[in-house]
């Protein structure tokens, strides 16, 4: 008898641990089978080092192909065209189709750089969304580095993931302090964000008091409540909102080098496709994260529709944690294996956001629990030792990844690196 395939549909930060984590747990009663664009896995994490050039793309990478094999996980990277959900189907971008029994999305995001003119590594401004962009940020920087000038470095409206911008601006100030340029260097932060720390979460402990006070330490400027209404060569036109929605001022940022993260959406293959996706592309799913019309599909991660925190004067998103997303990927695989069982799913995501903010030469970290508030543990702290805990666990998830072992990865970093650290303060 043929045994069900369970597809997971992507191999990130989310997908990969996926795999692992739901054969694991399955074990022969199913067959899992990835399906990603390229064979290719990268810390995402680490882009802001590497558009330094304190990390290089190989150090970061880790080809998934044999890994999976090992594991007994079918792998291909020919990257899904269309998702048909009402036919079981995926339409592979090579012409070919693929029938699955269950299919996890945890395709990540499309970068919606297009919706803002001039935004990108194709107009103006750098990334590090990809380990592509941060190589041709870090090429950039280092031009930069020849004949310095302004920075400005952010989130535009509508972005949902605003800790690598936060990361980046104080990273470039630790470089170019190194380099001892960075008296040549004025630096403004441009954030849709409606204070400095909110991180589409309303702040984590005193995530505005501590963010703040480092911007004022490191001389970075910052605007908030900011909407981009263009980029152009060196210069960006900034429109500042009041609470009524009204411009309450115009900035024209001059600048020698950008780093601008860019709202999210649903990746083509399964956007306008009722039932499964948000008017963004989004992926909707209940308690269990399963479709509520297509019941054998469950999503993961930065792809699955949240709604934001609240009314803000500038669209903020809400962002997907390493340990949210860990929490939706156990969920996942225990709600597979009860399927498979004939049982009804029962397990649900924790939904804690936990996050390691590295600044170069210290950090800030922080736990939400819930991630959405009102919270049991609301907590944030800095030091250098955030910045060596985030090394740490750059080579701890890396190793694991490297050697297909399912393991609770934030978790762990949860309990043992800033737990300790709370118990501590």
């Amino acid at each position: 008898m043929k045994k069900p395939l369970i597809v997971v549909l992507g191999a990130g930060l989310g997908g990969s641990v996926a795999a692992f984590e739901i054969k694991d747990a399955v074990g022969s009663q199913a067959e899992v089978m990835v399906v990603s664009q390229g064979d290719t896995f990268h810390f995402v994490p680490s882009n802001p080092w590497v558009a330094v050039g304190w990390r290089k793309r190989a150090a970061i990478e880790v080809h998934l192909p044999p890994i999976m094999a090992k594991k007994k996980i079918g792998y291909t990277g020919v990257g899904a065209a269309r998702v048909h959900p009402q036919e079981n189907r995926l339409e592979l971008q090579d012409g070919e189709s693929l029938a699955y029994d269950y299919l996890v999305i945890a395709t990540g995001p499309e970068l919606a750089f297009d919706e803002i003119e001039g935004l990108g590594p194709e107009g103006f401004t750098q990334s590090v969304c990809h380990v592509s962009h941060a190589e041709q940020a870090a090429e950039a920087f280092e031009a930069f580095a020849r004949n310095p000038g302004p920075i400005v470095v952010g989130a535009v409206q509508g972005a949902s993931c605003y800790g690598p911008a936060y990361e980046f601006a104080m990273i470039l100030d630790t470089e170019l302090r190194r380099r001892k340029i960075r008296d040549q260097v004025p630096m403004t932060f441009v954030t849709a964000e409606p204070y400095v720390g909110h991180l589409g979460l309303d702040g984590v402990g005193d995530t505005k008091g501590l963010l703040e006070s480092e911007m004022r330490q490191r001389h970075i400027k910052f605007i908030t409540n900011a909407k981009v209404a263009k980029v152009s060569q060196g210069l960006m036109a900034v429109e500042e909102i009041a609470d009524d929605g009204s411009v309450k001022a115009t900035h024209d940022l001059p600048f020698a080098y950008s780093m601008m993260l860019p709202a999210f959406r649903g990746v083509p293959a399964v956007m306008g496709i009722e039932g499964l996706s948000d008017p963004r592309g989004f992926i909707l799913a209940d308690k269990h994260q399963r479709n509520p019309t297509y019941p054998n599909v469950f999503s993961l991660g930065v792809c699955v529709a949240i709604p934001p925190m609240g009314k803000t004067p500038v669209s903020v998103g809400v962002p997907k944690t390493g340990f949210m997303i860990e929490s939706m990927v156990t969920a996942i695989a225990e709600n597979l294996k009860e399927l498979l069982a004939g049982q009804a799913p029962t397990h649900e995501a924790t939904w804690n956001a936990i996050c390691l903010a590295d600044f170069g030469d210290s950090g800030v970290a922080f736990i939400a629990q819930p991630q959405l508030p009102p919270r049991n543990l609301n907590w944030a702290a800095e030091g250098r030792w955030v910045h060596l805990a985030k090394i740490g666990f750059e080579k701890y998830f890396l190793s694991k990844i490297r050697r297909g072992e399912v393991t609770p990865f934030y978790e762990k970093l949860a309990l043992d690196v800033i737990g300790a650290r709370k118990l501590k303060t």
